[in-house]
């Protein structure tokens, strides 16, 4: 009896474990679960990102928008100026060019950061590499407005392509276009001028670049760089991984940190000498000394422009000034063009791989395209 009741108990038990459902393979289930769950969770972090650039962007857009009427207010309602007087002028131009360059000035540090998460100073070094003249000036000069530059990253930057075996024609297109056809003065031109004076401005200072490294590479001056340079070999400048959209943002985030918290100063003092012009050169002395009539002016500009140490977003709102007193376009443009290409501190660096007469030749080389730079402006718009 006791047998067959615990077999009839036993099947009991089996006839209620069919009925109940089966559980998961508990292997199986956190798995699972982790795979479904990370999916939302990086499509709402992209999603929070996209939301929050957007907003971002509209408040760029009203804060730019209300800048005229805002400095307006500020100056002939609350300071109580005359729009007359000189120092009315040069308060309003100062009110209103600071903020709108300033903004300017974050939008593209910004954009330009993200765009620049896509390519590294290696990468360029990588593209050029045994590239010949001619093809290879036009590729140095294209790649210089993208990739990271800045003065003191010319002496490893330099020294790369050399040891890639990038002849030094085609290394000084790169160093000539990177800061000559410099991506902050292109949107500032853009918003001051439009797009055909940034156009133009592009155009031109490409042209530049890649004749000025065609030159050089013409005249076999590879005595006049310093030996070391030959005997050094140099592994990989930077690399970078697969980022996320995340990571670039932060990246972009942290270029405006970095060089909108380093040329502010610039920014403001530039502006305050634009006003100072603005609101008290005359218009006629301009006119005859900057003007299209002086033919002497656009040599003269780059000149005076040549031993100066500023940057385009310090140098531009002095440019606008200038030219809303009646100075030439070209002439003005060939003084800003000098001051960003031909740094002072820049040929200082350079001189640590270069031998004076290599950096003289650079200087003159491109000091006279800029020359022809400032006389099609003049000559065109």
């Amino acid at each position: 009896m006791s047998s067959f009741g615990e077999i009839t108990s036993a099947e009991g038990d089996i006839a209620q474990a069919r009925q109940r459902p089966a559980a998961p393979p508990l292997a199986v289930v956190p798995e699972a679960s982790r795979t479904v769950s990370s999916i939302p969770a990086e499509r709402r972090a992209a999603i929070r990102l996209a939301a929050g650039l957007a907003l971002l962007a509209l408040a760029w857009v009203g804060a730019y928008v209300a800048l005229h009427p805002l400095a307006d207010v500020l100056t002939y309602d609350l300071l109580r100026l005359s729009g007359d007087s000189h120092l009315g002028s040069a308060v309003n131009f100062f009110l209103y060019d600071t903020p709108k360059v300033l903004l300017l000035l974050t939008a593209v540090v910004f954009l330009v950061g993200l765009v620049r998460t896509f390519f590294t100073a290696e990468g360029a070094r990588r593209a050029l590499g045994g590239r010949r003249e001619g093809i290879g000036n036009v590729a140095a000069a294209g790649l210089g407005i993208v990739t990271p530059f800045c003065s003191c990253s010319a002496v490893p930057l330099f020294i790369g392509f050399v040891e890639a075996g990038v002849p030094l024609g085609v290394t000084f297109s790169f160093l000539v276009a990177a800061p000559m056809v410099n991506e902050v003065a292109v949107v500032l031109l853009f918003g001051l001028f439009g797009w055909r004076v940034a156009l133009l401005y592009i155009t031109l200072g490409l042209a530049i670049a890649i004749a000025s490294g065609w030159v050089i590479g013409r005249l076999r001056m590879e005595r006049y760089v310093e030996s070391f340079v030959y005997e050094m070999a140099v592994g990989q400048l930077d690399s970078e991984g697969r980022l996320s959209w995340v990571d670039r943002v932060g990246r972009a985030r942290q270029a405006v940190r970095e060089i909108v918290g380093r040329v502010w100063p610039f920014v403001v003092v530039g502006i305050a000498v634009g006003a100072g012009i603005h609101g008290y050169v005359p218009e006629d002395f301009l006119a005859d000394v900057m003007g299209k009539g002086a033919w002497w002016s656009v040599p003269a500009a780059v000149i005076v422009g040549v031993p100066m140490y500023s940057n385009a977003a310090g140098i531009i709102p002095v440019v606008e000034a200038l030219m809303d007193k009646g100075a030439a376009l070209g002439t003005a443009l060939a003084f800003m063009m000098s001051v960003i290409a031909l740094s002072l501190p820049e040929m200082i660096i350079l001189r640590r791989v270069l031998k004076w007469r290599l950096i003289a030749v650079f200087i003159g080389v491109i000091a006279t395209g800029i020359v022809f730079v400032g006389y099609v402006f003049n000559l065109v718009l």
